[in-house]
């Protein structure tokens, strides 16, 4: 799994013109899933992104979570996080699970944040398209992949 997190003064998504979700402070996740990924790696990632310190205590420096600063996050599947982009002008998304996969662990990751955080997790629809709206703040903005874990 593939994710880009960040974090935001706030966030929406927007689908067939139409506010779908939105959040005050907090996390915007955007998520790919790979072919090869497992539960473990939806629940490394779920640890990660709800232990982050990345927001700013009293003294400017960042030492709070999400969790710290009861924040919420916006989490956006995106398949073409795992882009393939080596040959040609044209990217390869081989990499990227089809639904029968992607889906139940984007579920589940999901749920995951959700028992991490108390059920503050706000969604896009797996596979719809979709406009995201953010306010990076910042900016801080952290890419993480469960299959490189020094990345």
């Amino acid at each position: 799994m593939r994710v880009v997190v960040q974090r935001v003064s706030h966030a929406s998504v927007s689908i067939d013109g139409k506010i779908h979700a939105s959040i005050g402070r907090g996390l915007l996740v955007l998520m790919g899933v790979c072919e090869t990924d497992t539960p473990a790696d939806a629940e490394w990632l779920s640890a990660k992104i709800a232990g982050m310190r990345i927001f700013s205590d009293t003294e400017g420096k960042m030492n709070l979570s999400i969790q710290d600063v009861q924040g919420e996050i916006l989490l956006i599947s995106q398949f073409t996080l795992f882009a393939g982009t080596h040959k040609g002008n044209r990217p390869s998304f081989i990499r990227s699970a089809r639904p029968e996969k992607a889906i139940p662990l984007y579920e589940s990751f999901k749920e995951l944040l959700d028992l991490k955080l108390g059920n503050q997790v706000k969604t896009g629809v797996f596979g719809a398209d979709m406009q995201v709206n953010l306010l990076n703040d910042g900016p801080v903005t952290i890419i993480m992949d469960s299959q490189n874990k020094e990345f």
